[in-house]
C-alpha cells in the first residue's frame, strides 16, 4: 500500500511517499480503506514542532521519540470505508463508511489503517463527503473539549474566539452557537466573511481593531492560536470569566493552578480527550445541520510535502484535506 513516512524530524521534505505492507486486522480490529485524511497542527507538530506551545517541545520529543520518530506514518484523522473486520468485531461490517482518529499512534497517511473496534471511530455523517468528514475529528474534538467539558458554555453567555477561521476555531464558532452562546470571532481581513457564514454574531479584524481596547467584556475568551495571553485579555473578561488557552504551554498550565486558587478570573488549559461518544455527538450535530467543515485546500497524497508547507505558514483557512483514495465511489461528490 501507499504510505507517507518520515524517519527524522524536520521540514516538510522529510516526508516520503513509499510502499508498506498492507495491515491485517486482529480479532478486535477493523481494516479501513482510507479515502481522505488531513494536515492538522498535530501532524506538523509531530513532524517538526512547528506550533508547539512554549516549553512543551521537550515533552513532545519524549512522547514521540527523542532522537527520531517512533511512529513513521503521520495522520491524526481520517474518513474511509471498512474493508474487513476481525473475528470478534460486532459493531462494524465490511462496507461501512466511517470517520475517526487513530490518536497518538497516528497512521492515516496511508491507503489502509487498522483500528480496534472500541477505538475513536464510528459511522461518518451521511450528509458529508469523505473529504469533509476527514476534516472534522481533530479540530471539532478540541473545540468540544474546551467549550463543553472545560468551560461548560451555556445559552446566553458570550464567547470571543481568537483564530476563529482556523481548524479548531471554525468549529469553536459553530459549537458555541449550538450551545446558545453569543459568539465574536477574531480573524484576519480575508477570513471575515467565512467566519460570518459559519455563524459568528460579530467578527473583528485583528489587523484593524484591538478587541481589548473596546471596553467590551466576555464570559469566555478562547485563544486557539496562542497569539495572546491571560495578562493581555484579563481586562476583557467578566468578573468570573475564563481564558481558554487551547494553545497554552507551561506558563498557562501554571496559571491554571494559581488562578484556581487566587483569582475570580480563571485560566483553563489541557489536552483534549478523544472519545468515540464525542464523534457520535459531532455526527448528530452535522446531520442536524448545526456543524460543517470549513475546507481551505485539498491535495493528493503525492502532494503531502506541498500541503505541509502550506500549513506551516500558519495562514490556512479552516482545514487542509488530503485525498488518499482515487475516487469517492458511492459517496457525494466533493
Amino acid at each position: 500500500m501507499k504510505a507517507v513516512v518520515y524517519d527524522k524530524y524536520g521540514p516538510p521534505e522529510v516526508l516520503q511517499l513509499t510502499e508498506l505492507a498492507k495491515p491485517s486486522p486482529k480479532d478486535n480490529e477493523i481494516l479501513i480503506r482510507v479515502h481522505a485524511t488531513s494536515v492538522t497542527t498535530g501532524d506538523v507538530n509531530a513532524r517538526d514542532f512547528v506550533f508547539a506551545p512554549p516549553g512543551l517541545k521537550p515533552v513532545g520529543r519524549l512522547m514521540l521519540g527523542y532522537n527520531k520518530p517512533k511512529k513513521r506514518v503521520l495522520g491524526t484523522e481520517f474518513s474511509g470505508q471498512v474493508e474487513a473486520v476481525g473475528n470478534s468485531v460486532l459493531e462494524f461490517k465490511a462496507g461501512d463508511e466511517v470517520y475517526g482518529m487513530p490518536g497518538t499512534v497516528f497512521g492515516s497517511y496511508a491507503d489502509y489503517i487498522c483500528l480496534p473496534e472500541d477505538g475513536v471511530v464510528t459511522q461518518k455523517p451521511v450528509n458529508m463527503t469523505y473529504e469533509q468528514a476527514a476534516a472534522v475529528p481533530f479540530g471539532a474534538h478540541t473545540a468540544l473539549y474546551f467549550l463543553r467539558d472545560k468551560a461548560r458554555v451555556q445559552a446566553g453567555q458570550s464567547v470571543l474566539i481568537l483564530g476563529a477561521s482556523g481548524g479548531v476555531g471554525s468549529y469553536a464558532v459553530q459549537l458555541a452557537k449550538a450551545f446558545g452562546a453569543t459568539v465574536t470571532g477574531v480573524c484576519s481581513t480575508r477570513n471575515l466573511e467565512r467566519v460570518k457564514e459559519i455563524g459568528a454574531d460579530r467578527v473583528i479584524d485583528y489587523t484593524k481593531v484591538d478587541f481589548t481596547q473596546e471596553g467590551k467584556r466576555y464570559d469566555f475568551i478562547m485563544d486557539v492560536v496562542g497569539k495572546s495571553s491571560f495578562e493581555k485579555v484579563k481586562s476583557s473578561l467578566e468578573s468570573k470569566g475564563k481564558y481558554l488557552a487551547v494553545a497554552g504551554g507551561l506558563k498557562e498550565f501554571g496559571q491554571m493552578l494559581t488562578t484556581s486558587l487566587f483569582s475570580s478570573k480563571k485560566v483553563l488549559a489541557g489536552q483534549a480527550v478523544e472519545r468515540k461518544e464525542d464523534l457520535v455527538f459531532l455526527r448528530e450535530l452535522i446531520e442536524a445541520g448545526k456543524l460543517t467543515a470549513l475546507i481551505d485546500r485539498c491535495y493528493s497524497l503525492e502532494q503531502i510535502v506541498e500541503a505541509h508547507r502550506y500549513v506551516d505558514t500558519g495562514h490556512k483557512q479552516g482545514n487542509v484535506v488530503i485525498r488518499v483514495a482515487e475516487k469517492e465511489a458511492g459517496n457525494l461528490d466533493g
